[in-house]
């Protein structure tokens, strides 16, 4: 198969024709994935010839309902105007006009009886409105817990007691060749359920655009299609291994291959959004590359497996730790690295501060290394999202669809606006996009944080001086007095 584009799993509303590549955005309707699971039950199925069939009315008894049809509301904006001083601090690019409505919709999984939900950030992300209909028809509100675009997942909650849940099973222990199923909602037809096998582990298909991207994908040939984003992967015993995310398709239809982000990933996301609204990315402060025998042999490896370091941050944990350019990272703790999203998978597992064990290859030699992983901001202390309660407001990355939307790079949006709060002060409006303060970009809440801190450090100005565009495309610049 040559020429294969991955298309997130989801469809805009309005379609998609054949070749169209990765897409992620809000209005997506997302498509559901497959993977499998070992020691799978078997039972002989009464035919005359012996012949053995697989069983999995159990594990879709144990999941549908459990599984959600995520809906959600957006605004497009329908024709564009160009402004000559736009364009010359912004680039050539139309602001669009006149909003409309527009609804879409994906899958999301129940994690917890008192309703957390996890989907994937593009079913949801710059979604205006958020509603969950469940298998028995009942519907209800969400709000949007957090979001990590560098993983594609968002975990929601709706006010509700005793719902229906899966089980949350170990994504390590899946292995090639099993069977799994896949339960979403595609094209709109709700509690849908495919089986398939894993065809492949740790699979890299470079589709999400983020900063620190992690891709680690379980790939399985179970049947998934536009809707099925954020549904659920499950094993013959019925416990979530993965939540579906893309296809490999040149029509934005199933076309034999799906993937599905790890539970191994998922879990470390979602008690990070639960507990602190962002998520706590553990960095070694290396870059790191693939090996193959061409590679191997400019470099002359030893190995074809493992994760090579092609560059090591100055005082950064790998090297506080020991770790040197050139090293080939072949374990983490007692997991074996064959290759870089492997290691990405591994390390997303801790936070700042923790400690893990790394075996690299140096020449010939091995050699064991204890590493306390740090955070964006070089130390070990816990990322937190700018204080509602200082700032009053709450501010969201811009999405992809909205980078293109307004022709930015970079930008935050200021959502949620409180009376009492500096923002208010300064007359900063909601859907205001932050593009820079201070004269830096900003583009997360850790740039945020950063800018903020070192104003109140700063004896002789503490003030933020930010620069942005109004949703009409207006420029508009404030000040944000931070000295009390």
């Amino acid at each position: 198969m040559k020429h294969w584009k991955f298309l997130v799993v989801g469809l805009s509303v309005v379609g998609v024709s054949a070749g169209v590549s990765y897409y992620c955005a809000k209005h997506v309707a997302p498509q559901e994935r497959v993977i499998i699971e070992r020691e799978l039950p078997i039972r002989n199925v009464g035919m005359s010839d012996g012949n053995i069939g697989i069983d999995f009315t159990d594990a879709a008894d144990k999941t549908v309902n459990a599984v959600v049809h995520v809906m959600t509301t957006y605004e497009v904006r329908q024709s564009a105007i160009n402004d000559p001083f736009l364009q010359y601090f912004f680039g050539d690019r139309g602001f669009q006009q006149a909003p409309q409505q527009k609804q879409a919709s994906g899958s999301g999984v129940i994690l917890s009886k008192d309703g957390y939900i996890v989907t994937n950030n593009h079913v949801v992300e710059g979604s205006d409105e958020i509603s969950v209909v469940l298998n028995d028809k009942r519907q209800f509100k969400a709000t949007l817990v957090g979001a990590d675009p560098s993983t594609d997942l968002a975990l929601l909650k709706v006010e509700a007691d005793d719902l229906p849940t899966i089980q949350i099973g170990n994504s390590d222990e899946l292995r090639v060749g099993e069977w799994v199923l896949a339960v979403g909602n595609p094209f709109n037809l709700t509690s849908t359920v495919t089986a398939g096998i894993v065809s492949a582990k740790a699979r890299n298909i470079n589709i999400l655009t983020a900063d620190m991207k992690i891709e680690s994908f379980i790939q399985t040939d179970a049947a998934v299609n536009p809707g099925n984003s954020g549904g659920a992967l499950v094993n013959t015993r019925g416990e979530l291994i993965g939540i579906n995310a893309a296809i490999a398709s040149k029509t934005g239809s199933y076309s034999g291959y799906s993937f599905a982000i790890p539970t191994t990933i998922m879990s470390k996301v979602v008690a990070d959004l639960k507990e602190f609204g962002t998520v706590q990315r553990a960095l070694l402060g290396i870059q790191i590359q693939d090996i193959n025998a061409e590679f191997a042999k400019e470099k002359d490896l030893k190995v074809l497996e493992g994760a090579y370091v092609a560059e090591v941050g100055e005082n950064s944990a790998a090297d506080d730790a020991g770790i040197k350019k050139g090293d080939v990272i072949i374990k983490v703790e007692n997991h074996k690295i064959k290759s870089v999203s492997e290691l990405q998978e591994q390390i997303s597992r801790y936070r700042p501060g923790d400690k893990v064990t790394i075996e690299i290859l140096r020449g010939n030699d091995s050699h064991n290394y204890e590493v306390q992983l740090k955070n964006i901001e070089g130390n070990t202390q816990v990322v937190k999202s700018v204080d509602p309660e200082l700032l009053g407001a709450t501010l969201v990355p811009l999405s992809e669809k909205e980078k293109k939307q307004y022709g930015l790079k970079n930008g935050l949006v200021v959502k949620d606006v409180k009376r009492s709060g500096k923002f208010n002060e300064a007359g900063i409006p909601e859907g205001y996009i932050i593009v820079r303060i201070n004269n830096q970009d900003v583009n997360s809440l850790a740039d945020v944080n950063n800018i903020v801190k070192k104003t109140q450090n700063n004896s002789q100005d503490q003030a933020l001086f930010i620069s942005g565009i109004l949703p009409n495309g207006k420029v508009v610049y404030y000040a944000v007095d931070m000295s009390n």
